[in-house]
């Protein structure tokens, strides 16, 4: 077991961590424990650089996205649901999860640290949930792992974010400027999205 000590440096260590990914004082206070306050006089001393704006508090911004949206959202979440299969912690799986997001996708990232956080919370039913209200699904078309709502059917290509990017890419500008990958002449195709981590079953409870 842990002192006390080597706890209190853990969070301090999330926290930090969080803070400059540019999560919010409460997103901080939840995942870590740590007071607000205590969290802004050591990494927010300019009150002026503490984010600002109010946090997604339900996952309804999810189901009411954007397709780009709800496809980096799954690229996020599915990591995540991985990472804690594998025995991480709720905190170190968020933000490994949010850092594997951001490294295969376009600088600034469309879903902030905060929305990251919502998305673990209500995968999990942790942190800002009771109960879990995502669960993953796989595509039956392409085997895309996704998020879907909890009690949903299984989707078929029609409702995967990421059979509808593939299927709309070359008609949509929106998209190809999303997914835009510099070293490649394609943004995005099947083999690479199959590519990424597929999430197991959820854990039992």
């Amino acid at each position: 077991m842990r002192s006390r000590g080597d706890r209190h440096l853990q969070a301090v260590r999330l926290a930090r961590e969080l803070a400059l990914l540019g999560a919010r004082l409460k997103t901080i206070h939840a995942v870590t424990g740590l007071p607000p306050r205590q969290v802004q006089s050591l990494f927010f001393p300019d009150g002026l650089t503490i984010p600002r704006g109010r946090a997604p508090d339900s996952v309804e911004w999810f189901h009411g996205a954007n397709l780009i949206l709800r496809a980096d959202a799954c690229l996020f979440g599915v990591k995540y649901e991985q990472l804690r299969q594998q025995g991480l912690a709720a905190g170190d799986a968020l933000l490994c999860a949010y850092r594997a997001y951001q490294c295969v996708t376009r600088s600034p990232s469309r879903i902030s640290m905060d929305r990251a956080f919502n998305v673990a919370s209500y995968l999990d039913g942790i942190w800002l949930a009771r109960e879990p209200a995502l669960s993953v699904s796989h595509c039956s078309h392409c085997g895309c792992a996704h998020l879907t709502a909890i009690g949903t059917p299984a989707v078929h290509s029609n409702g995967c974010p990421f059979c509808r990017l593939l299927e709309r890419f070359h008609h949509d500008p929106r998209l190809q400027v999303a997914y835009r990958d510099r070293s490649r002449p394609l943004p995005i195709d099947a083999d690479r999205l199959k590519a990424w981590p597929q999430a197991p079953q959820r854990r039992a409870a």
